[in-house]
């Protein structure tokens, strides 16, 4: 099951601290910044979902959700406010700016996951249809066409026959591969020993950081990537 990446960005650190425990436990991954500023020197396209506060240093959480909404590559973001801002007034601002909830403090943490899980659910719907040529796993995405491996925007240096491999079992995600059926997709007729697949995927997975993990070995059967 793919991990929801959550940004939580509030001046309230006792606030920030409490949101992400209870976020992570309830399976998400997150990250909290106590600035807009802050929060604007990360790759912000790697987020599923952005919970701001309005009341911030020089930068406002309007403002960042602004900028937020102008990049192409976190356009359609969700994005929830939480604010003591709770007035008629504030929460029209927030949802014009294109905000998908406001939750107004005091809040309770039970209130705030539900009012997540409901966004997720529906940008999980709305959610395009991938570009053929796109292989694309939470940040990990492949372009096929390219022949470009990037993790959360970052170009991944591959060898063809590592790109290849990938190619093949993130397509087949869930599904054990042989070795014989990689061997055919990424040499196709050429002759090699099993160890030369061995020594490609445990390459790939080193490069591949975190997603390394993600590739699994069944003794005796072949590779996958699980999920």
């Amino acid at each position: 099951m793919n991990k929801f990446r959550i940004l939580v960005v509030d001046d309230e650190e006792s606030l920030c601290e409490i949101l992400k425990f209870n976020l992570e436990r309830a399976g998400y991954d997150v990250i909290t910044k106590h600035s807009a500023e802050s929060a604007l020197a990360l790759d912000l396209a790697q987020f599923d979902l952005m919970i701001l506060d309005v009341m911030m240093g020089e930068l406002s959480g309007f403002g960042l959700a602004k900028i937020v909404r102008e990049r192409e590559d976190t356009a359609t973001t969700p994005i929830i406010f939480c604010s003591a801002l709770d007035g008629e007034s504030d929460k029209i601002k927030g949802l014009d700016i294109g905000a998908d909830d406001y939750i107004s403090k005091p809040f309770s943490v039970a209130e705030v996951l539900a009012r997540v899980r409901s966004v997720l659910r529906r940008s999980q719907r709305s959610t395009p249809p991938q570009d053929e040529g796109t292989i694309v796993y939470n940040t990990l995405e492949l372009n096929t066409q390219r022949k470009r491996c990037t993790i959360a925007g970052e170009e991944i240096s591959l060898t063809r026959k590592e790109f290849e491999i990938l190619a093949l079992l993130l397509k087949s995600r869930g599904t054990i591969l042989s070795r014989e059926q990689i061997m055919q997709h990424a040499w196709s007729g050429e002759i090699v020993l099993d160890r030369t697949i061995d020594v490609n995927i445990t390459r790939m997975r080193k490069k591949l950081g975190e997603y390394g993990n993600n590739i699994i070995t069944r003794t005796g059967y072949g590779y996958g990537f699980e999920a």
